[in-house]
């Protein structure tokens, strides 16, 4: 049986390593304004993307390239020259979400694979092969398909690769197909510029236009007012429904704009979702530990297992965003050798070690610090806080420069952790 494709976000070059070094067995990214986030975007440059590209096919993994935003008729020539830049770079794909993009790659760019974006918003057979007969070899389809559709353009189109959005920002629109901010900021979510206006509170009013009156509705207590903010997608629990249909050919994490811890998380906790599925042994609690200790706005399984009307827990009334269970509190360096804090650390505070999977860390007990395991899981806790350059530190916080020495040797891009409290952020707790 062929394994399902884990594939993960990556914003930045250092987000690409660490997804891989945490599971993903392929991630997607862009550069320049071509590319939905045109956050991300700017922060890849064309040399770090091809140095992405090379990191990955030395390990075996692949590279997508996003191209799908929805270009002027002023911006073609300029797409022409970067398609053709982004061909040299020789990725595994182009993500692409328009007809006449498509047609556009394939003429300059034949032998490279289209995968087409969610924003074509795919729900059918017809549609589905309708791209397929114009040249796409994956549809990502919309947001809003249930797995009993996915079977049916399967079973009609079996060699057209399936891929489908398991976890991540869900939007107020369809397949992310928005002009709320376009219209209150004037930011194109259809061209990579979402200004998130519905991640907002918002009051409520009632007008009479014969008088003119205008009067404030007011809302019961507990009941809040961010009336079009989506929760998260999560679907870990589902991974079994899922990959026991047999139409699925990747899995995808939403999230380029997230964290570098974000992307490691997601990564490892979908890649031992999917390792215990074809082991026959699903612990979803483990799962979910994992993708519970990121900031969130509430989780929902959305629809792939539920038609839309049957839902009626999608939207987080109550709170834009909210803590995760626990905070990051330092990152440590590709050496391994140090790690730069995250948030305020003491000597001998307890600090959970997330490292990628299947990485082995020593135990030890030295001068610097010990490591030890306990309930399943590995911590660290440092007798003393001493810098790279031999300071000794009574306590170092975020924006501290100092690497931070390790009792022994960890893995590349380890994280480490502590459990949230009320104090750590401002973001309203449900």
């Amino acid at each position: 049986m062929k394994k399902v494709e884990l594939l993960s976000p990556a914003g930045t070059l250092e987000k690409l390593k660490i997804a891989f070094d945490f599971g993903a067995d392929a991630v997607y990214g862009g550069v320049s304004h071509f590319s939905l986030r045109i956050r991300s975007g700017k922060e890849f440059s064309m040399e770090e993307f091809a140095e992405g590209i090379a990191y990955a096919h030395a390990r075996g993994k692949k590279v997508y390239v996003t191209i799908n935003g929805f270009p002027f008729n002023s911006q073609l020539n300029l797409l022409k020259k970067h398609i053709l830049a982004m061909a040299k770079l020789k990725p595994d794909a182009f993500i692409v979400a328009t007809p006449g993009v498509l047609k556009l790659a394939h003429e300059l760019a034949p032998d490279m694979p289209i995968h087409l974006s969610t924003q074509a918003n795919v729900m059918n057979v017809l549609d589905a092969k309708v791209y397929y007969d114009m040249g796409a070899t994956r549809i990502i389809t919309a947001r809003e398909i249930s797995l009993k559709d996915l079977k049916e353009i399967k079973k009609e189109l079996p060699d057209l690769e399936l891929e489908v959005f398991v976890h991540g920002s869900m939007c107020f629109a369809y397949s992310g197909r928005c002009l709320i901010s376009t219209l209150q900021s004037g930011r194109v979510p259809n061209r990579g510029s979402c200004a998130n206006d519905c991640r907002f509170p918002y009051e409520m009013y009632a007008a009479n236009p014969e008088t003119g009156t205008l009067f404030k509705l007011e809302e019961d207590d507990g009941v809040g007012t961010y009336i079009m903010n989506a929760k998260d997608l999560n679907l870990a629990s589902h991974m079994k429904e899922i990959l026991d249909s047999c139409v699925v050919d990747s899995v995808k994490v939403e999230g380029r704009t997230k964290t570098a811890y974000y992307a490691a998380v997601t990564a490892k906790a979908y890649r031992m979702a999917i390792d215990d599925y074809y082991e026959d042994r699903v612990n979803n609690d483990k799962y979910q530990y994992e993708l519970q200790s990121l900031q969130n706005r509430g989780y929902t399984d959305a629809y792939l297992v539920s038609r839309p009307f049957e839902k009626h827990d999608t939207q987080s009334l109550d709170f834009s965003m909210q803590l995760g269970t626990h905070q990051v509190s330092g990152i440590v360096n590709e050496e391994g050798t140090h790690f730069l804090c995250k948030y305020k650390t003491l000597p001998n505070d307890e600090l959970e070690i997330v490292a990628p999977l299947n990485s082995y860390v020593e135990i030890v007990d030295n001068e610097i610090g010990t490591t030890y395991e306990r309930d399943g899981r590995t911590y660290l806790k440092l007798k003393q806080l001493l810098a790279e350059n031999k300071k000794v530190w009574e306590e170092v916080h975020s924006g501290n420069v100092n690497p931070i020495t390790l009792p022994t040797k960890l893995p590349a891009y380890t994280f480490l952790r502590i459990p949230s409290s009320e104090d750590m952020g401002t973001q309203p707790k449900k």
